[in-house]
């Protein structure tokens, strides 16, 4: 069995595929060299669980099998990774097997907590809480709302970074949009609970967005981060993170944006920051320590949101500079901080927000993004999920 490689990816998820893909692309003598370590069996495009969770597609869309995305001429190891020895250039899988490599990225993405908030674990898909998080667990969110005719409906947002930043408030515009067209609204009162200091980090969409939660009459409850839910009695407790105060929230219904945190494997690692996220320089995403360890996606210390959109911008980056490094050339790729967060404000309305490190926003359309658009929406629902199976994944866009 071959254990040593010029490239192994830690991770095939959206950004682990993106980069080799992109290697293979523009270096043929890779054929072979590239290693992804992942011991997942399906690969999800996630961004399509906020449309199910709010009866608009099916889950069954987003899943693929891992085989069929893994690039021709990467080598798939399907093996979960336990450790890293970058002084050595090893990476330790959880069965024992050692792999060393000439160059590594870091692609292991986000780690979702279910048990950071007491009570949630066991509660989820039962009595009314619900989280667009979990493949198992999206189609109980429509459930829930479509059964849904009156009481308290309340919404969460973590202190802690998340997959999308916007998409714990899309769940809710979707359900605000259903409680109208079966004209029980009026018998709704909806709760926006976040941890946030404000409805969004960039002030032209923050401002556009807060219009919408006016309009719609959402009771949005800043720096008020959720600790547990008592399912039983249908009590949620937040910890008021400005005063340390303690609240709580009577509700009917419940979806729950979970804590997420870096991998486990990563954190505990010689590649971590203090926060335990892979350090890299933001420009380059080479490693601060480590010359020939690149980090990219959710699990980088990447002072912007993480989102697919970020890694679509993120992944040539990775490759450019890798192959540059491998020759001996200088590295000239630079990653800006492009990230991309498509708001969706109803059944056939999204807020296209786009910006960089400096958040400020770096629109890609001839119009102003921070309007609330029926095009912008069959985008995200339509075309972006042919651009990623068919484009991203393929290392052409």
């Amino acid at each position: 069995m071959k254990t040593s490689f010029k490239v192994v990816i830690v991770g095939g998820g959206t950004a682990g595929i993106s980069v080799a893909a992109r290697l293979l692309r523009q270096s043929h003598s890779l054929q072979g060299e590239i290693a992804i370590i992942d011991p997942a069996e399906k690969h999800y495009y996630q961004p399509l669980w906020t449309l199910v969770g709010g009866g608009a597609a099916n889950k069954w869309d987003s899943e693929r099998e891992m085989l069929s995305i893994i690039p021709e001429g990467a080598v798939w190891l399907k093996e979960a990774v336990s450790s890293f020895d970058p002084n050595q250039n090893q990476v330790i899988t959880q069965g024992g097997t050692t792999y060393t490599y000439d160059f590594l990225v870091v692609a292991g993405g986000i780690e979702i907590n279910w048990g950071a908030i007491k009570g949630l674990k066991e509660a989820l898909g039962t009595k009314s809480v619900c989280s667009n998080y979990s493949f198992e667990h999206v189609d109980y969110t429509w459930e829930t709302i479509r059964n849904f005719k009156e009481g308290t409906a309340l919404f969460t947002h973590p202190n802690s970074p998340v997959k999308c930043g916007g998409a714990p408030q899309k769940i809710m515009h979707l359900a605000e949009d259903h409680f109208n067209r079966v004209n029980v609204r009026d018998n709704i009162n909806i709760i926006f609970g976040s941890a946030n200091p404000a409805i969004f980090d960039v002030l032209k969409y923050r401002e556009a967005l807060e219009k919408v939660i006016e309009r719609k009459n959402i009771d949005a409850r800043f720096r008020h981060n959720l600790i547990e839910i008592k399912a039983d009695e249908k009590i949620a407790i937040f910890e008021n993170l400005d005063t340390g105060t303690v609240e709580e929230i009577k509700y009917d219904m419940i979806h729950v944006t979970p804590y997420m945190c870096s991998p486990e494997f990563i954190r505990t690692s010689a590649l971590a920051d203090e926060n335990g996220w892979v350090d890299v320089d933001k420009f380059t995403l080479q490693h601060k320590k480590y010359s020939n360890v690149f980090g990219i996606g959710d699990n980088a210390n990447l002072p912007t949101s993480k989102t697919g959109a970020a890694i679509r911008k993120q992944a040539p980056v990775v490759a450019q500079n890798l192959i540059a490094l491998m020759r001996q050339q200088p590295m000239t790729q630079m990653y800006d901080g492009y990230s991309s967060c498509p708001i969706v404000t109803g059944y056939n309305k999204l807020i296209l927000a786009e910006f960089d490190y400096n958040k400020e926003p770096v629109e890609s359309m001839p119009f102003n993004q921070a309007v609330e658009r029926s095009s912008m929406y069959f985008m995200k629902k339509d075309l972006l999920p042919v651009m990623y199976w068919d484009g991203m994944l393929k290392g052409t866009m």
